[in-house]
């Protein structure tokens, strides 16, 4: 009973300190401002954080009917189970932008035997979560603000008007507020003066260097999004920027909740998604289906991290660099394939085999992939295991349940975006 206990205080701290985060994370999404380390005009301010419930409320109870549909359907079916674990993760004091949280999840102490349970227990989260998340979006476009809104947040805008899209996503502008940003660093120096005896406020800084390239980082709408975009909303003037669509929280909440469930719902091994395929296929079945799935997914992921470009220097140094970046890669897709084989030398031939034909088909079709993936890859193949566990019980479903099965499969592929996170340079 006192172990009990303890493990609830823990659960209960763990939430409360993700509301904390996660309301932290909204606001600094939405008004581009942090905590710590940057001047006084993007200082996070109470109500700054306030407004970040904005995002964590929406946020939070998308994720918690998600774990708790899987903790009610689990009690049900008598299976011991214990109550969510949050788990925070904030990031602001390296000026990066985060959730507020890594998720959270349930800890089933009983081992399932049955396909009916796993069925129930794996589909009634993302169900629960989505049906929650349809809330949160359709509120966030039927409550979209005015286009200018976006000038409170960034006032630099305004100058460009509502057009400001084609003129700020350049290099030559971030350029400039680079420079901006420098002269009023500069602002408490003593005035230095060129050769020719000018204040430098009138020639410029000799010792100010733009970066190579500027990085920006946004969220790409998956179908859902793009669908009501589309046929839902009559005033398109309203429809946010893709590039901007992080300030709106309940927008935002929504698109991460669809992100989150789209990761749950992959088709393979023991995720919840993995658990309806095994349902709805058959144990059989449903492992080929992991293997192809995640062997597509694996794919997809690497294209891009081979490019040819990286042999251009020939030098020695610049072959070695080339060749250790090789075999690190190689082993990196050795581990990914871990739990798909248990023979060494097959693993090794996978990753070989998975190098030369990402090599071959971004070198010749100059095809690309979201390398971002591939820290999911080597926790699926590593850790979680691409392969379903067996059961002793493996009845077939009713129609009501391939059913559900099916619809969880189509919510996969509506919730899904291929490059969910887009950081451009």
């Amino acid at each position: 009973m006192l172990k009990e206990n303890k493990t609830r205080l823990i659960q209960l701290a763990l939430f409360l300190v993700t509301i904390i985060t996660t309301t932290i994370a909204g606001s600094e999404w939405m008004h581009s401002k942090y905590l710590f380390f940057v001047d006084e005009a993007h200082i996070m301010s109470w109500n700054d954080f306030l407004n970040g419930f904005q995002f964590s409320i929406p946020f939070l109870l998308i994720l918690s009917c998600h774990e708790f549909g899987h903790y009610f359907t689990a009690r049900y079916h008598k299976v011991d189970v214990t109550l969510p674990f949050y788990i925070p993760l904030w990031l602001g004091f390296i000026l990066s932008p985060s959730f507020g949280t890594m998720g959270a999840f349930i800890r089933i102490k009983d081992r399932i035997s049955s396909t009916l349970h796993y069925f129930d227990i794996g589909i009634a989260g993302p169900l629960a979560g989505f049906v929650v998340a349809i809330g949160v979006i359709a509120y966030g476009y039927s409550h979209l603000p005015n286009p200018e809104y976006i000038y409170e947040i960034h006032p630099e805008y305004e100058q460009f008007g509502l057009d400001y899209a084609d003129h700020v996503y350049t290099y030559e502008f971030s350029k400039q507020q680079h420079y901006e940003s420098y002269l009023e660093s500069r602002k408490s120096d003593s005035v230095v003066f060129s050769a020719e005896g000018k204040p430098a406020a009138e020639w410029g800084y000799p010792d100010f260097e733009p970066m190579e390239s500027y990085p920006n980082m946004y969220f790409s709408k998956p179908l859902l999004f793009q669908f009501v975009e589309t046929y839902l909303v009559s005033d398109k003037s309203r429809i946010p920027n893709e590039q901007e669509i992080m300030h709106n929280p309940y927008l935002l909440a929504g698109l991460l909740a669809l992100f989150f469930t789209a990761l749950n719902l992959l088709p393979i091994g023991q995720l919840d998604g993995g658990h309806v395929i095994f349902g709805l296929f058959g144990a059989k079945r449903a492992k080929k289906i992991s293997q192809i799935l995640f062997t597509v997914f694996v794919f997809y992921a690497g294209l891009g991290i081979v490019d040819v470009s990286l042999m251009e220097d020939t030098t020695a140094g610049g072959l070695a660099s080339f060749l250790i970046l090789l075999v690190a890669y190689m082993y990196f897709l050795n581990l990914c394939a871990f739990s798909m084989f248990e023979n060494r030398k097959d693993r090794w031939t996978f990753a070989a085999v998975m190098l030369a034909a990402q090599f071959g088909v971004h070198t010749l079709f100059g095809i690309s992939g979201y390398e971002g993936w591939l820290l999911f890859a080597i926790v699926l193949g590593r850790f979680i295991g691409i392969y379903h566990p067996p059961v002793r019980d493996d009845q077939p479903l009713s129609l009501s349940r391939q059913i559900l099965g099916i619809l969880a499969l189509i919510i996969f592929i509506i919730s899904f975006s291929p490059k969910p996170f887009v950081m451009e340079f």
